[in-house]
């Protein structure tokens, strides 16, 4: 990024739920630590350059220790003789925590940032922030944005959550890939101008695409209902516009900002007790079989196990070629408070039964010890009673004061309800005519999901979300009309009695889907297979739908930039 061409601010997002809860028992270790060393071995290579070019580095790598990661900093730059001004923001770590927690960090937001550019500093640490902080910030800086510039912030939180997954926004993990030379997708970047409008990008000469349907992808990552709460501004997703401007270049304006809450997220980890896992090989026929005998013979010894589970997973295929290929996988996962339950011993009982179990019996790995696993949840506290402080590179600790939440009316009489919503809801693109159901008489054809519509998801905690889009207003009016909960739920029969909340977003010709409780305790638990639910829309997909005809032009998948991959 720094060599590639013109810029400004380069930020950098180090901070995952899993990332948090590595960080805690690294700190345990040691309290120097808990800060993403990495960091440091990126700034050896580039803090020369950025300083010569006038390139100012905001990042939260500072995770749970944002101080000592700004000495880190200043030593670096003394031993290399480069003049750097270094301020770091915390005040977001609420540790001791109740219930046994590792770590606990409330979501700061970009003013602390903000106050530290406007000290002078070339490099800003953070520790828990949001993600669009680190874009939001610096925009209220550059602009001199008030904290009640409310569209305006909202509209570089926008363009925040675009850039920060990186190259997820110009062509990486992306439904219509084979569209496009993707092999080494560019860093986007965000052109934000005063309004809070802004232009998604990349440099010149790098691989990628930047377009519609890349940025919807993004904006569609690990988000929820229309409005995308943050600490400095509430952005109303059901407003964003997006047009391809040019060849790699999309504008995203009419971006809507609401005050924000008056509570803060507190995303919490904790050690949830220890996993182990064996992986038998099932090979050739009655696959069934052998799983229900090995499952038999390890009945005795997981009956003290807290927790055991069992996963068939069907890769293998009839008359195979290979032997790969004509194998199924049989996962075992056990978890439980005691390491010496799931340890080395259950796990070498296992193996143990090579010579006395199902024909062709190996596992993937020999046995192995147990490992401790963690668990993330969230939880708010009132934005006023977390001290945000901005710690300026001269040493002056700068309080950030909380952004102003307007007051819900009072009712007049005790019987008139408090709306609990008092902000009026801000009236998306409707469609050219209302969504209608399926018409029996229209020619369909029976297709994967995935030939007409894109999809992106992710995770939340123990929560994951599916975000399915469309390249036109006729797809739009099927999609809307078709893909209910119901309906997501009969093609995903994983997401079967779990709560599932659907929101259109009729500007992006969008749905986005939240499922509950499909993760578990969240990523650090390993509950599924797919523990952070990155695939989850790619299952959704490959699931086979009748498709209007008309929909499907020659029977090609139909890619948002209007062409056929």
């Amino acid at each position: 990024m720094l060599t590639g061409g013109p810029l400004d601010v380069l930020t950098g997002d180090y901070l995952a739920e899993l990332t948090m809860l590595i960080l805690g028992r690294d700190r345990l270790k040691s309290p120097e630590l808990g800060y993403a060393k990495t960091f440091l071995r990126q700034l050896e290579r580039s803090l020369a350059l950025a300083r010569e070019r006038g390139v100012r580095i905001v990042a939260n790598a500072g995770g749970l220790n944002p101080a000592g990661l700004a000495d880190a900093i200043r030593a670096l730059a003394a031993a290399a003789g480069i003049p750097v001004s270094v301020a770091h923001v915390e005040g977001d770590d609420l540790m001791p925590f109740a219930g046994g927690a590792l770590t606990a960090n409330a979501y700061l937001g970009g003013a602390g940032i903000t106050a530290c550019l406007r000290a002078g500093a070339d490099v800003v640490v953070t520790g828990r922030v949001t993600d669009a902080a680190l874009v939001s910030g610096p925009a209220a800086w550059w602009f001199d944005w008030a904290p009640d510039d409310h569209d305006r912030l909202a509209g570089a939180v926008v363009a925040g959550h675009v850039l920060e997954c990186g190259t997820q926004s110009t062509g990486g993990n992306y439904s219509f890939f084979t569209a496009h030379d993707v092999r080494r997708p560019g860093f986007p970047l965000a052109e934000i101008a005063q309004d809070g409008s802004s232009v998604i990008t990349k440099h010149p000469g790098t691989g990628g695409v930047v377009s519609v349907g890349t940025v919807t992808a993004q904006l569609l990552y690990e988000t929820q209902g229309p409005r995308y709460l943050g600490p400095d501004v509430t952005a109303r997703l059901d407003t964003v516009r997006l047009a391809q401007a040019d060849a790699d270049r999309v504008s995203i304006t009419g971006v809507v900002g609401e005050a924000p809450p008056a509570t803060l997220k507190v995303g919490v980890t904790r050690i949830g007790g220890w996993r182990n896992e064996v992986v038998f090989v099932l090979t050739g026929l009655d696959i069934e079989e052998k799983a229900a005998l090995v499952q038999a013979q390890l009945a005795d010894a997981l009956s003290q196990v807290s927790t055991a589970d069992w996963t068939l997973a069907r890769t293998d295929h009839e008359d195979a070629r290979t032997e790969e290929t004509a194998s199924a996988l049989l996962r075992l996962v056990v978890r439980d408070p005691s390491p010496d339950r799931v340890g080395r011993a259950l796990t070498s009982e296992a193996v143990e039964l090579a010579l006395a179990s199902y024909p062709g019996f190996h596992v993937t790995s020999p046995p192995g010890p147990a490992q401790p696993y963690g668990i993330f949840t969230s939880s708010t506290v009132p934005s006023a009673t977390v001290p945000h402080v901005a710690v300026l590179p001269d040493g002056t600790r700068h309080p950030v004061p909380t952004p102003p939440v307007p007051t819900p009316p009072v009712p007049t009489h005790k019987s008139d309800p408090v709306p609990s919503d008092p902000v009026p809801p801000v009236p998306a693109r409707p469609l050219d005519r209302a969504p209608a159901g399926p018409d029996p008489a229209e020619p369909t054809v029976r297709v994967p999901l995935g030939r007409l519509a894109g999809a992106r998801s992710g995770d939340k905690g123990g929560d994951a979300n599916i975000g399915v889009w469309v390249g036109s207003d006729e797809a739009w009016e099927w999609l809307h009309a078709t893909l209910t909960v119901e309906e997501l739920q009969t093609l995903l029969p994983e997401t079967a009695g779990l709560a599932v909340t659907r929101h259109p977003l009729p500007n992006l010709r969008a749905l986005n889907f939240t499922i509950a409780g499909i993760l578990g305790a969240g990523v650090a638990s390993a509950h599924r297979f797919d523990p952070q639910a990155k695939a989850l829309g790619e299952w959704l997909r490959a699931r086979h739908v009748d498709i209007p005809a008309r929909l499907l032009p020659t029977h090609l998948p139909l890619t948002p930039e209007g062409t056929a991959p």
